[in-house]
């Protein structure tokens, strides 16, 4: 089996630990915490999951308002718990860390619900994102 990437690896620790939270009534922290100790090889990567899982929790909103403005056909209830997580990871992977290449980010949120999710979630991921990305775009020459 080959070897995961270390950040693949830290951006399926957040994906658990957010996944989990939504519903613990734990203190994120220490949800985030659990989720660190099960995997050595995450805490080389501590920054970026941190910097990752909170800025998901702290733009939750934004980041599912993106998503409804985005869904075609769709109704934001019936979109899957672990795709709704990985959505916002990427949305926030793509406005607020400037380090990583979007088409990256969408690529590993693509990869990431392959495993994760159902068969159809990873096309799912792809379109959201890609259009959220193109905002992304038009936002910055402005």
């Amino acid at each position: 089996m080959p070897k995961t990437h270390p950040r693949r690896n830290a951006r399926e620790g957040v994906l658990q630990a957010l996944y989990a939270q939504q519903f613990s009534e734990e203190k994120t922290t220490i949800t985030l915490d659990r989720i660190l100790d099960e995997s050595p090889v995450r805490k080389k990567n501590n920054k970026f999951i941190l910097a990752l899982y909170y800025s998901v929790l702290e733009h939750h909103d934004w980041t599912d308002e993106m998503i409804k403005k985005h869904l075609q056909n769709w109704e934001f209830d019936r979109v899957a718990q672990v795709d709704r997580v990985l959505l916002r990871m990427g949305i926030c992977e793509i406005f607020f860390m400037d380090d990583i290449p979007p088409k990256v980010t969408i690529s590993e949120m693509v990869e990431i619900a392959k495993v994760y999710s159902t068969e159809e979630s990873s096309g799912f991921i792809n379109g959201i994102l890609d259009a959220v990305f193109k905002e992304f775009q038009k936002q910055e020459k402005n």
